[in-house]
């Protein structure tokens, strides 16, 4: 499946819109020390499936873990789901600890 994505700095002016995305935390709680995106949900990767209704399918998502292989996964998982409108973030939190502030 062809799971789009989105960069950390493209991420960044995407927040400042008037409508902003929103953000999913897919990592695990003990994950959350290494700072996190403010703003976002924090919903492990595992609870995804039981927590979809927490989630708007009408609205733009962005999927994040620590470096973009578990939100690949999960942004694949909400497609074939019914969420038209989602991304996951190329590698990760990782990328995003890096961009100036």
């Amino acid at each position: 499946m062809d799971v789009p994505e989105i960069d950390a700095r493209a991420l960044k002016t995407r927040l400042q819109a008037d409508a902003p995305p929103v953000v999913v935390d897919v990592r695990e709680p003990y994950e959350y020390v290494e700072g996190f995106i403010a703003g976002s949900l924090r919903i492990p990767m595992n609870d995804i499936p039981a927590r979809l209704d927490e989630l708007d399918r009408n609205a733009e998502i962005v999927i994040y873990c620590a470096h973009g292989v578990r939100s690949y996964y999960v942004a694949a998982y909400l497609l074939q789901n019914g969420f038209p409108n989602v991304k996951h973030l190329a590698d990760g939190f990782a990328a995003w600890a890096y961009l100036p502030r």
